[in-house]
């Protein structure tokens, strides 16, 4: 059988506060599905959009190397303080100019391509990296009709069908909450 010899690698980014077995699974179809040679987890140590986090940025990467350690072609980093910014924009050039990158795939939930659009430079961001979107229960159809997906034409986005996975990071918050 021959290697696939695709040189494309994904990025997965967030601040997987916390990481859970819903991200592991969108990984695993990503690098099959996409025929990635590697992703990229990129834990933020804080989501732009939200005020604050719930576990520490060293919690964060360290469960979610612990979640990821089964998998192959899986490398879970933090460079936030190498690039001086949480922005994807700025996590962009960083694979494209210092880890020598050129096939990106930014790996998203189709809950967050309905505010891509709010996102620092989103049309570059559309412009250096092509855009794969997984199902999320409730926010498809509302995505489908997003600004991005009207200004890109659907040209550089990849859907991906997979199985709504009945987990979030939210819930599991909202649960250690109320203990």
């Amino acid at each position: 059988m021959l290697k696939s010899q695709n040189k494309s690698i994904g990025i997965f980014g967030g601040s997987f506060d916390p990481p859970h077995i819903g991200h592991v699974k969108i990984t695993k179809i990503a690098l099959k599905k996409l025929k990635l040679k590697k992703i990229y987890w990129l834990v933020t140590k804080k989501n732009p959009f939200k005020k604050k986090t719930f576990f520490s940025i060293q919690k964060r990467v360290l469960e979610a190397k612990k979640a990821t350690k089964k998998l192959k072609n899986v490398k879970v980093v933090y460079i936030d303080d190498k690039i001086g910014s949480s922005r994807m924009i700025k996590a962009i050039y960083y694979f494209l100019k210092v880890k020598k990158e050129a096939n990106l795939y930014l790996i998203l939930g189709s809950d967050n391509l309905i505010t891509f659009h709010k996102w620092t430079s989103w049309k570059k961001i559309a412009k250096l990296a092509k855009i794969a979107v997984f199902s999320r229960k409730g926010y498809d159809i509302k995505s489908n009709k997003s600004i991005v997906v009207k200004y890109l034409k659907k040209s550089n986005i990849t859907y991906i069908k997979n199985k709504h996975f009945n987990i979030s990071s939210s819930s599991i918050r909202k649960k250690l909450k109320s203990k």
